[in-house]
């Protein structure tokens, strides 16, 4: 049996894998195939959706330990994730806007879960 810390950790690498492979799935759109068959069976995509698989495998791990009220907290790490990396991997532009946008997201979950972080931390 896992630990609770040990399971957050678990948690948030899949949440990490996830987000990567969001990156590889999109920079597979934005390339041309040559027949649309190509368009969906190729590496990246192939690769992609394995590491979705990990990632849900991986959540379920930790969340036979973690208390359930705490996933979407810890999931919502995934913006913060997918907009580093897309910065990265895909040279998008953190503006103003999408660092507003993502701050307001994670700060109206953590406000709607505030009793239960309280809870679960005392």
């Amino acid at each position: 049996m896992i630990g609770y810390i040990e399971a957050l950790a678990i948690l948030i690498i899949g949440v990490f894998i996830a987000s990567a492979a969001q990156i590889l799935l999109k920079k597979s759109a934005d390339k041309k195939h040559a027949t649309q068959l190509k368009e969906y069976l190729n590496p990246l995509v192939a690769t992609g959706y394995a590491m979705l698989l990990v990632s849900s495998f991986l959540a379920i791990l930790a969340m036979r330990v973690l208390d359930l009220r705490l996933i979407p907290m810890i999931e919502s790490l995934g913006y913060i994730f997918v907009l580093g990396l897309s910065s990265i991997f895909l040279k998008e532009h953190i503006t103003k806007t999408k660092i507003i946008g993502m701050t307001i997201i994670i700060l109206g979950i953590i406000i709607f879960n505030l009793s239960e972080i309280i809870e679960v931390l005392t």
